[in-house]
């Protein structure tokens, strides 16, 4: 069994998807406002408005995505104006991690992998 597809539920998709797009570099010009499919690889990355009523206090998952650097990932999450969570710091279990709120609050992190500790 593997995951087949993380979904972000959202009030509104298009905001959502856009900061998406943006953060991921994807070109993608759907402006569906009920559902929009971001990342169609092996899992995919999709944001829907199933109909209910979201608090925006998503408390119980994260969004970690790998980067190549994190240092030049967090410039460009400080200009699309995302609230910092964590600025790029060592971690000791070998990545350099930055966190951020996307618009709806959830928290996303940005890792990359320390090129020593992957010898």
């Amino acid at each position: 069994m593997k995951i087949g597809e993380v979904g972000l539920l959202t009030n509104d998709v298009v905001r959502l998807a856009d900061f998406y797009k943006r953060l991921l570099g994807i070109e993608n010009v759907s402006e569906d406002e009920v559902h929009q499919t971001l990342i169609k690889e092996e899992t995919m990355l999709t944001v829907y408005n199933d109909g209910s009523n979201k608090n925006n206090l998503n408390q119980n998952i994260c969004l970690v995505f790998t980067v190549d650097n994190v240092d030049e990932e967090y410039q460009k999450v400080l200009d699309m104006g995302a609230e910092i969570i964590q600025e790029p710091r060592v971690q000791p279990w070998g990545t350099i991690n930055m966190s951020f709120y996307d618009p709806d609050r959830n928290i996303v992190y940005l890792r990359s992998f320390v090129k020593e500790n992957l010898d």
